[in-house]
């Protein structure tokens, strides 16, 4: 066992991108637990976008940052709770080593020929974001069109999977490039999506979904939810997951839509953070698991090798540089 611990620290509030120079590596010695604690070496350590919001001010400067991960067990001072060899996820992530509570940890079950990375993207948060966002808060019935920006993010691709799966209409997205919109189409199964980039957002969507939407889910904010709301049907949703495109650009217009849309429609629009909804946690497994298992559900996963590649791997994912869900692997041999 190595006897150094790496952790990754915020060193500068970002104004618009960040950059390199906003983080640091820190070394110090891998840490030894307590009584009623356990030592993790971490395996897999997820980079989000709400990450990129909380530098603003939730991220305390010089000191390790926050993040979903998964590790193995280490060394144990509380072998009941806590065994050594388990596999688990926390919150201790950008860091190689972490000492935990059992109360900070998920002790994760596991299904043979399901990969370890699932319970990063399709069965950790990122998948339950796309469930919960479907049946809780749009509550999909069958045969409901859907529209979804960022969808070929790890978000995304997992929302039009499953709508798929729970029968779903047409599904449309959106994606930064034409490289995306092939993989939406082809891989995801998308049956229309577009390049933002092409012309307004309004437009484009039109011709993609000329009859109209059902369902809007929401990751980008700005252009793509003004133009979702004319083109939402009568009672239709929106759910809100989160504002990427604004996130590196605090001075952006706000959303232009026509307000009685929201009235004469009889329109629905919620936001909902996927830690509120963690009981639906056991569900998702049920409903993904025998998918995953049957070849009808993929993942759709960047990995990006090596802990020394943290930093990159997360301004990669601001720019959108990752199809899927990005993760970073300790190794390619896990």
């Amino acid at each position: 066992m190595t006897s150094t611990a790496l952790t990754v620290q915020q060193t500068a509030r970002p104004t618009g991108f960040p950059t390199p120079d906003d983080f640091r590596f820190a070394e110090s010695p891998v840490p030894t637990p307590a009584p009623g604690t356990a030592l993790v070496e971490n395996l897999y350590w997820s980079v989000d976008p709400y990450h990129r919001e909380m530098m603003d001010g939730d991220f305390e400067l010089n000191s390790p940052l926050e993040g979903r991960s998964l590790g193995r067990i280490i060394a144990t001072r509380d072998p009941v709770a806590l065994p050594e060899g388990e596999i688990v996820f926390h919150r201790q992530g950008w860091r190689t080593h972490a000492v935990v509570r059992p109360a900070e940890v998920r002790r994760l079950p596991r299904y043979e020929g399901v990969p370890l990375s699932a319970h990063l993207s399709l069965l950790g948060g990122t998948g339950l974001t796309a469930y919960v966002g479907l049946t809780r808060i749009a509550r999909l019935r069958e045969g409901e069109d859907l529209f979804v920006s960022a969808a070929a993010g790890g978000v995304g691709t997992a929302t039009g999977r499953f709508a798929r799966l729970l029968g779903a209409g047409r599904l449309i997205g959106s994606a930064g490039t034409a490289e995306k919109v092939r993989y939406l189409t082809r891989q995801v199964g998308y049956d229309a999506a577009f390049d933002y980039h092409d012309g307004p957002v309004a437009d484009l969507l039109a011709k993609a979904a000329p009859t109209g939407i059902d369902v809007f889910v929401d990751n980008v904010g700005g252009e793509h939810l003004g133009a979702a709301i004319g083109a939402l049907r009568e009672r239709g949703r929106v759910v809100r997951i989160g504002t990427v495109g604004q996130y590196n650009t605090p001075d952006a217009p706000p959303v232009a839509f026509n307000h009685a849309d929201m009235v004469e429609k009889s329109l629905r629009m919620e936001g909902f953070l996927v830690r509120d909804h963690l009981d639906v946690q056991e569900e998702l497994y049920e409903f993904a698991v025998p998918h995953l298992l049957s070849g009808a559900l993929a993942l759709d996963e960047t990995v990006v090798d090596g802990f020394e590649r943290i930093v990159e791997a997360f301004l990669l994912m601001l720019r959108g540089g990752n199809t899927g869900k990005i993760l970073v692997r300790r190794s390619p041999n896990l």
